[in-house]
Parts: C-alpha cells; structure tokens; sequence
C-alpha cells in the first residue's frame, strides 16, 4: 500500500483532525497531548511519508517566520521563475519570504547578505553571483543563518541543488550529432562554474560521438548583459567565417543573441531544407518557446530545484531544533530534451 505524501503541515494537521498547534505540541512532545489525539496523529504518522524533522519550531508559534532569498536578478524572467516556485515551496511550510535581488552587482550582494543579518531570517536561500562575488561575503552569514544555495555551490558547507549540467550538455550533443552536423560551442561569460561544467561536458559527449570539439571562447569582459555579447560575439564571427552550422550556445541568453545577429546578417535558421544554420541553446529561458524560431534547449526542472532547495532547508531547521549537524548535501536534477525549430 503506499505511503500517504502531503504537501504541506496544513494539509497534515487536517488529515489528523487536530489543529497546528496541536500539531506542534505533539512534536514538542507526545505526552502533552490527550492519549485519543495522540493515536490519531501516530495513526496517520504511520500510513504517511511525514518525518516530525520536517517540522520546524514555527508550528506552535503564532508569529510568521521569514525566509530571505538572495539571487542575482531578477530581471531576467529566469531567476524570476526560480524565485516564483521557491516562495510557493516556502508558503507551504507557512514561511514568509523575503526577496532581495544582488542586481549583478558584486556590492550589492554584500550589501544584501547583511540586510538578511539585520532582518533575522530564520534561513536564507542564495543564488550567488558565483566567479563575481567578493571573498568571503557569505561567511558570516554561513555562520550565524541556516543556509542553502541553489544554481551556484556556495562551499563544501552548505546544502546545495542544481541543474545536472553535464547531463543536459550530453544530451544535447547527442541529439545534434546525431541529426545533422556536430555543433561548435559558442561560450558565455565565465561568471560561474556552470559554464566549465558545460565545457567539459561538451568535450566529453564530442569525443564519445567520434567529433574533434570545437569551442568558441569567450573574448569579452565578463557582464550578465548576455544577449548583447551573444549578438556581438556572432557578429565577429559572422565577420570571421563561422567555423560551423550547427552552433550549440553556453546558455539560452547567448542563443537569443547568436540568432539576432543571424537574422540580422540574412540567415535562416533552423533544421528544416533550405535553412543555413542551426542553433540550439541549455536552460529553457522562459522566452525559449516564443522566439523565432523557437528554440531547442535543454530545460532546466526549476520547480523540482526549488522544491529540493526549500526542502533541503526545512531539513536543516528541523535538524537545529534537535541540536543536530546534518551532513551538507548535493543535489542534481536532470534537465529535459527540448526538441524545437531552431535545431
């Protein structure tokens, strides 16, 4: 028979016919509640999924507690989009939010990091600007604050969840060799490790499938401005002679940038007869979908990262109200083939 799961601590107070702060008291501990509640809840216990380290303090307080979240845009609907599902995971365990973006600027996120020492978050939740931060901005509040990271590892010492980026390169390689000429890598800014991880990736997956590799480095000043530097690094290369048809981009921004130059320069792109280039992006950006033609990428399970993240520190409170240390954990999910007209 399978295990009930429940999705939030409301949805498991209403299954055991108590109240939350029943809920709590029981957790706190067993014997303060009446001996029929106490059956009911352990009778559900047993048929669910539900550990009680799930179960913070907060549950018998009547005061929210407040989670910061730090990322480093979110003007870019990507991060936007990570940060919609992180707060949906956070409400389900009654946790207030508390969102502060870093603006891509190195400062502010230092900045950021002591407003989220100031407010007394109970946890925060960082998306670090990565190879752009300064030394040693986040180690007082690894310190002080439970801490999880997501998208960029900040340290051995801290939970972290990603995007299987080796993964979603292999894959795509794959898919690309396999349907028509190998791809060329067209590299972004080195503003994380993402981007060597993909490298590798792309070297390993050309060699498998019997290709030299092919990479275009990247030649300009490291800036999140991806779109522009994607359109200007193929312009140069348009300008050059393109070292091949199929161009695999480091990331969806810089593929939106290699196409409006490619259009802009009168090429069609796509892997219909006719069409002169193809060009294939990784993330599935939110506007992937609707430019034109649409682009093949793979994408990124920001719900399940957002989910696993918020879990992951749901975990680490429960384990410091136990006076536990949890062994920091990594995580990686596994993007998806998206198989659209540009490739």
């Amino acid at each position: 028979m399978a295990r009930k799961a429940y999705k939030s601590m409301e949805d498991f107070a209403k299954a055991c016919g108590v109240s939350r702060p029943t809920l709590a008291k029981y957790f706190n501990n067993p014997q303060d509640v009446k001996p029929v509640t106490r059956r009911r809840i352990e009778t559900v216990l047993r048929q669910s999924d539900f550990e009680p380290s799930s179960f913070v303090r907060h549950l018998s307080s009547k005061v929210a507690v407040n989670v910061g979240i730090i990322v480093p845009t979110i003007y870019d609907p990507f991060f936007a989009k990570f940060v919609s599902h992180i707060e949906t995971a956070l409400r389900d365990y009654d946790f207030r939010p508390i969102l502060i973006s870093s603006q891509t600027a190195p400062d502010v996120e230092a900045e950021a990091a002591e407003r989220m020492l100031d407010f007394k978050v109970a946890g925060i939740i960082v998306a670090p600007l990565g190879n752009l931060s300064l030394p040693g901005v986040f180690d007082r509040l690894k310190r002080e604050i439970p801490t999880v990271s997501f998208d960029v590892p900040l340290g051995d010492d801290v939970p972290f969840v990603s995007n299987d980026h080796r993964f979603g390169m292999r894959a795509m390689v794959q898919y690309l060799c396999r349907s028509g000429e190998p791809p060329v890598l067209i590299e972004g800014p080195h503003l994380t490790d993402n981007v060597l991880i993909r490298q590798a990736a792309y070297r390993e997956a050309m060699q498998a499938e019997g290709h030299a590799p092919v990479v275009v480095d990247f030649d300009s000043e490291a800036s999140w401005d991806m779109e522009r530097l994607g359109r200007a690094q193929m312009r140069r290369l348009l300008k050059d002679g393109l070292p091949g048809k199929t161009l695999l981009c480091s990331n969806d921004r810089i593929a939106f940038g290699v196409i409006s130059a490619a259009c802009e320069a009168g090429l069609k792109i796509g892997r219909e007869p006719g069409d002169d280039i193809r060009v294939a992006g990784h993330d599935d950006h939110p506007l992937s979908e609707y430019i034109w033609p649409p682009l093949t990428t793979t994408a990124q399970d920001t719900e399940a990262i957002a989910f696993e993240t918020v879990q992951l520190l749901v975990d680490v409170l429960g384990a410091e109200q136990r006076g536990e240390t949890l062994v920091p954990r990594q995580k990686r999910i596994r993007s998806t083939l998206m198989m659209r007209r540009s490739a």
